[in-house]
């Protein structure tokens, strides 16, 4: 069993609210609010939320903006 669970790499990881904000740079209540609102998808273990490494990977990728081209005047 020790094995199995040592085993679990990286990008298949579960993490926690505080862990997404670290990431993403934001509060922990706004990583609920976005959970609650279902940006971000999220499993429940009893009353623990935890996102999936590839799911905050997704929801990074589907936020990204491509660089404005309007031209900088000085």
């Amino acid at each position: 069993m020790h094995e199995q669970i040592s085993s679990i790499r990286e990008d298949k990881r579960l993490l926690k609210a505080s862990e997404v904000a670290r990431i993403l740079n934001i509060s922990r209540s706004l990583v609920y609010r976005l959970i609650h609102t279902g940006k971000i998808p999220h499993i429940r273990i009893n009353q623990a939320v935890r996102v999936h490494n590839a799911d905050l990977n997704r929801f990074i990728e589907g936020n990204r903006t491509e660089a404005d081209t309007y031209p900088i005047h000085s």
